[in-house]
């Protein structure tokens, strides 16, 4: 189980080293210990540490290094109450592969929050999915930059797959809180009964199982921005807490008594309509209207086709140094991806991007290439037309060889005969041949195109694509 990257053990007490190190073996962590003076090497470097478990430091000593390192997460052996934001929670004695694994835990969340541990390379590619040339998405980026040096709380409302964390993070990128954390907190994917501990943290013994006090995502969002994700599936009774927060930017972990300040942005994000909820009772107006001040709707896909050619290769850029591999579409796989409804929108945009890197990695894709829904008008034709040209000649030996009827013996393969001096245009007799199968198949099928199709071995989007093209139309029996 690969938990961290590196774990450091700082510890003098080379019998509690040794434990924490079989601990930590057991688990499948890399690790480093030693002594105070053979470590700091390693927290000097940078990114070199996911997690440091401190041991019998003396309390000023601790506590000059957690300043110190302020963007490494570490755990302390000794006991006592989380003082500073990188303390994540107490490993207290016996030490268990419980304890540490849930600790650990928390550092990696801690590290995928932080911005210093966060590639900027990885933000750069957020901001850039926000490309587009369409009035929709430029009002976007206009109203992010309005709102991104304010401290307003910001509402994101949208369709699922539009980019809301998107946008969440380009206002916090931008902010002058850029150098804080930005935390997300999914309301919909944590039960209710848990997500008061998960957002306000809570104390030692508050609750059965909560054998450490443990930070929540307000104090780990400290000087940051907190990104409250699908708020509308947030319970009504932690509706009622959350909006406390936001009057008094003070809140207590679950168990406590003593306040703690919150210095934090709020942006809230839901696919939800709040106005029809608060109708139905399910929603509070009070808590809308606090996080309602500077609302950003980010619109559908499907309203922005033409941004898709742009967002295609920023997906292929970022899906493509993942898989080690590039991708190109032809000029009709675009038109007919452009014609799609994407009801996943960017998301689904997305998964389809990394599905085709992993079935035609460094190859040109068409239409022929995407997955049937992905296929749309005249290109779903010609990707058949191979199909339907064999079908088309089959028919044509038929109805030539139907000429030897009056006793003369059929040829093998009328195709192998000697064309006429003058010539034939065989675009022309083709043309006339698919008219009359077409008009053949209707009439016996009494106009269903359905069945004509099926009797003519296409589909029958094909079908009526033929018809259009020769102006045909079901009643031409």
């Amino acid at each position: 189980m690969d938990l961290m990257g590196n774990v450091l053990i700082i510890d003098g007490d080379e019998a509690r080293r040794q434990q924490l190190e079989t601990i930590l073996s057991f688990m499948g962590c890399q690790w480093q210990s030693g002594a105070e003076e053979d470590c700091l090497a390693y927290l000097d470097a940078p990114n070199q540490v996911s997690a440091v478990l401190l041991g019998d430091l003396a309390s000023t000593t601790e506590a000059a290094l957690l300043a110190q390192f302020a963007r490494v997460p570490f755990i302390s052996c000794q006991p006592g109450e989380p003082s500073q934001r990188n303390l994540i929670g107490i490993l207290e004695p016996p030490y268990s592969y419980e304890q540490l694994t849930r600790l650990l835990h928390f550092c990696q969340s801690f590290n995928a929050m932080h911005p210093a541990l966060q590639g900027s390379e990885h933000s750069q590619t957020l901001l850039r999915l926000l490309v587009g040339k369409g009035n929709a998405i430029q009002s976007v980026r206009l109203l992010i930059e309005q709102v991104a040096s304010k401290d307003a709380n910001v509402l994101i409302l949208g369709e699922s797959g539009t980019g809301k964390e998107v946008v969440a993070r380009a206002i916090h990128e931008l902010s002058p809180r850029a150098a804080g954390p930005f935390v997300p907190v999914n309301c919909g994917a944590i039960p209710g009964e848990l997500l008061e501990s998960e957002l306000f943290g809570h104390e030692k013994g508050a609750f059965t199982g909560a054998i450490t006090a443990r930070r929540g995502r307000f104090e780990l969002a400290e000087g940051g921005t907190l990104f409250l994700d699908e708020i509308g599936d947030m319970p009504m009774p932690m509706q009622v807490k959350l909006l406390r927060v936001l009057q008094e930017r003070l809140f207590e972990r679950v168990g406590g008594s003593r306040p703690i300040k919150a210095d934090v942005r709020i942006i809230a994000a839901t696919h939800r309509d709040l106005e029809q909820m608060i109708i139905a009772q399910t929603f509070r107006e009070d808590l809308y209207y606090r996080l309602n001040v500077f609302p950003i709707e980010t619109p559908p896909l499907r309203e922005r086709a033409d941004d898709i050619p742009l967002l295609l290769q920023e997906l292929l850029n970022r899906h493509g140094a993942e898989h080690k591999a590039w991708l190109r579409f032809t000029q009709r796989a675009l038109e007919s991806l452009m014609q799609h409804r994407w009801p996943g929108n960017v998301r689904e945009l997305s998964n389809l991007v990394e599905r085709l890197l992993i079935l035609f990695p460094n190859r040109i894709v068409d239409v022929k290439d995407l997955p049937s829904k992905y296929r749309y008008g005249e290109d779903v034709w010609l990707e058949e037309g191979p199909v339907t040209e064999l079908a088309e000649r089959d028919a044509l030996i038929q109805v030539l060889s139907e000429e030897f009827e009056q006793g003369e013996e059929p040829l093998a393969d009328p195709f192998s005969q000697v064309l006429p001096e003058e010539g034939v245009n065989l675009k022309e007799l083709l043309s006339d041949l698919e008219v009359g199968l077409i008009r053949q198949a209707l009439e016996m099928q009494d106009g269903v195109v359905a069945r004509a199709a099926d009797m003519l071995g296409m589909r029958r989007t094909t079908l009526v694509e033929k018809m259009k093209k020769y102006g045909m139309a079901a009643r031409d029996m």
